[in-house]
């Protein structure tokens, strides 16, 4: 005889990000939605958090938010139940969180950008959740939960960064340039690595570069020491002239070493601002058509992107990098561990059995 499904779900629910972390409510024992004709109900195995769903507690996100909210959108679990015209899933599918539900395929459109987990709509921080079919993507077949809970955000973003402008998407012996050692600076060198490209990482201390060095990075430049990093990126590449993709993390601190990097007709892809959103010298619009290259802003990736990632992750055996995990009931823990920028990979926050 099978189990009931369950009727509630334990959860956390920011009201309000007046005490940044502390703002983190648990609550038990709150009713799970009714699983409507097209939804899935998942139970929720596995957490990753980012740096936008620290910010959004810290009450510093550029985006529209909505309190009260479930917050993050990173997640991977057991599909427990389908709705009845359901085709895409079945009982027992693993599956992962879409970050923008309704970001199917193309360019992403301000409808989608207001389908964002965790910040425009329920999160992923709860035992259970029930998502419509759209809003998940099957997860590969080689990674555990735990790995597979970090996929929705950061190596999403990551391919799209590689791949995402098809004109100038990733070649094999190309030179991609990451920054330090979050999620998404690690996945894009694994994607580099497996595609055939040189790696370029940058990082804080020499721990951190060797580490960088054991995932397969070709050169690693520790910025504390060398402030000039972005010349020295440029002599590293294999013609000298600059490297052809940088994903850039840091925003206007990092920028103008980001320009010096890169080669001519190369593109930057600026997905996030950790190393703060004002600069002293930040580059102008002007500096695209000096050092004659793209930037491209972009925020995560389609379900399409989504299915052809997860199928180079399976074709390439590759594991996400998990640095610790937390229980669900430390998940401010979680929360402030990450915000001390001491992580390499990604912080997962575990929820029930892992099967």
């Amino acid at each position: 005889m099978s189990n009931p499904l369950p009727k509630t779900t334990d959860r956390y629910v920011l009201r309000t990000t007046q005490n940044g972390f502390d703002s983190l409510e648990f609550e038990k024992d709150t009713p799970i939605p009714e699983l409507g004709d097209y939804d899935c109900l998942v139970q929720i195995q596995a957490v990753s958090l980012n740096y936008r769903d620290l910010i959004i507690a810290k009450g510093q996100y550029p985006f529209p938010v909505k309190f009260p909210k479930i917050p993050c959108s990173d997640g991977a679990g057991n599909v427990l139940a389908v709705g009845k015209k359901v085709t895409e899933f079945e009982v027992g599918d693993k599956v992962c969180t879409l970050f923008n539900e309704l970001h199917q395929a193309g360019p992403i459109d301000a409808r989608a950008i207001a389908s964002g987990l965790g910040g425009a709509i329920d999160g992923t921080l709860r035992q259970y959740g029930v998502f419509p079919e759209h809003g998940l993507v099957a997860a590969p077949t080689n990674i555990t939960p735990t790995e597979a809970g970090t996929l929705t955000c950061a190596p999403l973003t990551a391919w799209n960064a590689l791949y995402g402008l098809e004109s100038k998407a990733l070649k094999p012996g190309q030179t991609v340039l990451t920054q330090g050692t979050g999620g998404v600076s690690i996945a894009a060198l694994q994607f580099a690595i497996a595609a055939g490209a040189v790696v370029i990482a940058t990082s804080s201390s020499k721990e951190k570069c060797d580490s960088l060095k054991k995932l397969g990075a070709h050169h690693t430049i520790n910025y504390r020491e060398d402030t000039n990093w972005g010349e020295t990126a440029k002599k590293l590449s294999p013609s000298g002239e600059g490297v052809d993709h940088v994903v850039e993390i840091g925003g206007p601190n990092t920028m103008a070493q980001s320009l010096k990097a890169i080669k001519m007709e190369g593109v930057i892809t600026v997905i996030g601002f950790v190393g703060g959103a004002e600069g002293e010298k930040q580059p102008s619009t002007l500096d695209a058509l000096t050092n004659v290259c793209t930037i491209r802003g972009i925020l995560v990736g389609s379900k399409a992107q989504f299915k052809d990632m997860n199928a180079a992750i399976d074709a390439n055996n590759i594991h996400p990098v998990v640095d610790k995990t937390f229980p669900f009931e430390q998940a401010k823990e979680a929360y402030q561990y990450q915000w001390q920028q001491k992580h390499f990979g990604k912080v997962v926050i575990q929820l029930g059995r892992l099967q």
